[in-house]
């Protein structure tokens, strides 16, 4: 857990659970509690979802609303939440190449372990949204060279991301994953496939170029599949971006059909953490111990 005194996260760590032969799960977290939360599950990394950073800071859908200061600031508060190295959704870098540059500069100042960027016109869309558009190729190639230059750290990871499938096709998305291997991404996620046949053809195509993220975007576009199955065809890392953000709007709901219609949440009380659980959870031991520790007495 991410201790007031805890030590960073190294992000070499990431780059060794990508190669342990196994795909890494990452679930979403969408602030610092569902964070702590992802981690004292027991989960080894983070992912800061782009689509619930939205809708938990401004109560909007992932349409491009938010700036790269807000995405970097949501970043840091969770990255200071844990110990686990947290993956963070960077969209598209907030502008072009020379953004690019400001953008992987301030996610690692604020200590995450790996970014993606991604190929759409900005304003961009969640991945699983229709009406996506992609910039060039080599445009795009260029700002994965400018990312490759401003990181300082050689264990930062930098993950190219192509939504190129739903506007050109599937031949396309996986030949623009190839230039932006070659032009330095460390990892390669070719967004929202709709056939488990696209999925398998990814896999065989790019397993041997780079490692390989699959999106199982929760209700997404893309077909569910075990885990296993992802793991036999060659993906590294596999991101559950939603299910935290679902499963706390469905709590809240519950919650408030009880009080709107009882007139006090008393019912729903037991199936909810105690005050005491809760506080022990976000850290409150800690705290105590640290004012015992440096009280001055």
């Amino acid at each position: 857990m991410g201790d007031l005194l805890g030590s960073a996260a190294p992000r070499a760590r990431l780059r060794e659970l990508l190669t342990a032969g196994r795909p890494l799960v990452a679930p979403g977290a969408y602030d610092a509690l569902s964070a702590r939360l992802v981690e004292q599950a027991g989960f080894d990394v983070v992912y800061m979802t782009g689509f619930g950073t939205t809708a938990s800071l401004i109560g909007r859908p992932d349409v491009g609303l938010l700036s790269g200061a807000e995405m970097i600031d949501n970043a840091t508060r969770i990255r200071g939440a844990v110990d686990v190295p947290v993956l963070a959704d960077a969209d598209t870098g907030y502008g072009n190449a020379l953004n690019v540059l400001r953008t992987v500069r301030a996610y690692e100042q604020a200590g995450v372990a790996a970014i993606h960027l991604e190929d759409q016109v900005s304003p961009k869309k969640c991945g699983h949204l229709s009406g996506k558009d992609v910039i060039p190729r080599e445009e795009m190639v260029g700002k994965l060279r400018a990312a490759v230059a401003a990181r300082q750290d050689p264990d930062f990871l930098l993950i190219a991301r192509t939504d190129a499938a739903a506007v050109h096709g599937l031949d396309d998305a996986i030949d623009r994953a190839r230039a932006y291997a070659d032009a330095g991404a460390d990892a390669l996620f070719v967004e929202a496939p709709t056939s488990e046949a696209d999925i398998e053809r990814v896999a065989t195509e790019l397993r041997d170029v780079a490692p390989l993220v699959f999106n199982w975007a929760e209700g997404g576009r893309t077909p569910a599949m075990s885990l296993r199955r992802i793991g036999e065809i060659g993906f590294s890392l596999v991101l559950f971006p939603i299910g935290t953000l679902l499963a706390a709007t469905a709590g809240i709901r519950t919650l408030l059909g009880v009080l709107r219609a009882e007139g006090t949440p008393e019912s729903a009380l037991p199936g909810l953490p105690s005050f005491s659980e809760f506080t022990d959870l976000v850290g409150l031991p800690e705290i105590q111990d640290l004012e015992q520790r440096f009280s001055g007495e």
